[in-house]
């Protein structure tokens, strides 16, 4: 008659160490997610600011090009920025920000842009995510 209890007992361990674990697992899959999704947008973001340069260096050929690539950044910069509570990542985004500001300022102004900061920046998303 013993047999029956232990059985059960192993049972109960076994749902209790579940219900302590799983909530541990989820939280885990959660920030490997956002790492992730981190990451996905720091790539977009560097594929993003690399077609800035080959559309201002075209923009001969197609004017409206550097602006559509200034708002695809500023996209990209708004989902990364919703996406994280990281201080890190918030003063890296921002700095990009600032950078993407200036660069459409001086597309406005019908100057040349300087996109090596804003490289610059884009690697410091890139590093904050991926680091």
């Amino acid at each position: 008659m013993q047999q029956p209890l232990s059985i059960n007992r192993t049972t109960v361990l076994a749902v209790a160490g579940l219900v302590l674990i799983l909530p541990l697992s989820a939280v885990s899959c959660s920030a490997a997610e956002k790492a992730v999704s981190c990451a996905n947008t720091a790539v977009q973001i560097s594929t993003d600011v690399a077609d800035l340069g080959t559309a201002y260096n075209n923009a001969d050929k197609d004017p409206a090009a550097a602006g559509k690539a200034v708002q695809k950044i500023k996209g990209d910069l708004d989902k990364i920025g919703r996406n994280s509570g990281d201080a890190d990542l918030a003063k890296a985004v921002g700095d990009l920000q600032t950078q993407v500001d200036k660069v459409q300022k001086a597309i406005d102004n019908h100057e040349t842009p300087d996109l090596g900061p804003l490289g610059d920046a884009a690697g410091r998303v890139s590093k904050v995510c991926t680091g």
